[in-house]
């Protein structure tokens, strides 16, 4: 399946393929300062290729793609598991059905409806029972019973999500991360 052209994710690898600061900063294994640097020098223009909520999904998607990838995450994107699409899992599928307590579902709405939202962590609901396994990036503050990130430019805590991550791998005992040391 080919997936359709994105000018937000074409936008972002452009600009991070183009960037002696991301490459140096992927070396330093600094990926929090990578996130704030992508937003302040792109989000402005990414906001002008679409609807917000939208272009701000892809960026969310894009950026935690290429972070998983470069910190060597085991993750799975935009997969469907018994019938309820994800937009990230990590680690994969086979450990969602053998063990929730050490699989963490990622879900990036393209949308800031609030009963949109709710009906998505919903249907997460009922393949991760473990509902601080299920995380949500938000492109404004919403509020949901589950933990969430917005990607904004001004009360961005999304800056924060890798680290959390690791924080996740390496309690839930599936460390392939020990590049970060946290």
């Amino acid at each position: 399946m080919k997936e359709e052209p994105n000018p937000v994710k074409d936008y972002l690898f452009e600009y991070v393929n183009n960037s002696e600061i991301i490459q140096q900063l992927i070396l330093e294994k600094k990926f929090d300062q990578i996130i704030d640097d992508i937003i302040q020098k792109s989000y402005d223009k990414i906001l002008t290729m679409g609807k917000k909520e939208e272009v701000v999904a892809s960026l969310a998607t894009g950026i935690l793609h290429y972070l998983l990838t470069n910190a060597l995450i085991t993750s799975q994107r935009k997969i469907e598991y018994k019938g309820i699409e994800i937009d990230i899992l990590i680690p994969d599928a086979k450990t969602l059905e053998i063990d929730q307590k050490k699989t963490l579902l990622i879900c990036i709405p393209k949308s800031s409806d609030q009963k949109i939202i709710e009906e998505k962590i919903t249907l997460l609901k009922k393949i991760q029972p473990e509902k601080e396994n299920i995380w949500v990036v938000l492109s404004d503050d919403v509020t949901i019973d589950v933990k969430s990130y917005i990607l904004s430019k001004e009360n961005n805590t999304f800056s924060k999500i890798i680290f959390d991550i690791a924080q996740f791998s390496n309690v839930g005992g599936t460390n392939k991360f020990k590049i970060l040391r946290v």
